[in-house]
């Protein structure tokens, strides 16, 4: 009965601990599904990208995988957001998907293109950019603490291989319930 009880109270707990502006249903990419943040990381720390099909970071994708498949033992989420801002994203879904899917195996969740910028911007970066500073490029990445607050941010230039990125998601776990 106390196991029953408990798992009865963990979707609660979840919702108690994700912020409204995670609370989004925002479709897959390439696909009718969708994906709810809070579902997803509510509770967790998060790492989010805003990521483009054709730009010279796209390489990065490789090293998102590898870090998310890292670090996912450990409770953290990545999630990609795809997005066209700066005018690198593939010519539609289809391609974005399989360059995402099939030529960077990635696994960790990946949103389907919609803005990470200006008044357009999809609710989840409006909040990220009120916290701290809007993308300036693709392959941005904003470490979130298990609250959705923005502890850190990482430019383009810095990999998902980058030793200070490893270090503030080390730090970040260290200090997570």
């Amino acid at each position: 009965m106390l196991l029953l009880a408990s798992a009865l109270t963990a979707p609660a707990a979840v919702a108690a601990t994700c912020p409204d502006w995670l609370d989004h249903d925002l479709r897959r990419l390439h696909s009718p599904e969708t994906v709810n943040l809070c579902d997803v990381a509510g509770g967790k720390p998060m790492l989010v990208v805003n990521t483009a099909s054709h730009c010279g970071f796209t390489s990065q994708f490789r090293g998102l995988e590898a870090l998310y498949q890292k670090y996912r033992p450990r409770g953290l989420a990545v999630v990609g957001f795809a997005s066209n801002d700066f005018r690198q994203a593939a010519k539609n879904e289809e391609e974005a998907a399989r360059i995402c899917y099939v030529n960077f195996g990635v696994s960790f969740t990946m949103v389907a293109p919609s803005a990470v910028t200006g008044a357009d911007a999809n609710p989840v970066f409006q909040a990220i950019n009120r916290q701290s500073q809007p993308p300036g490029w693709n392959f941005h990445k904003y470490l979130l603490d298990a609250s959705g607050n923005v502890v850190a941010r990482f430019a383009s230039t810095v990999t998902p291989d980058d030793p200070e990125l490893s270090e503030a998601i080390d730090n970040l776990l260290a200090e997570a319930p």
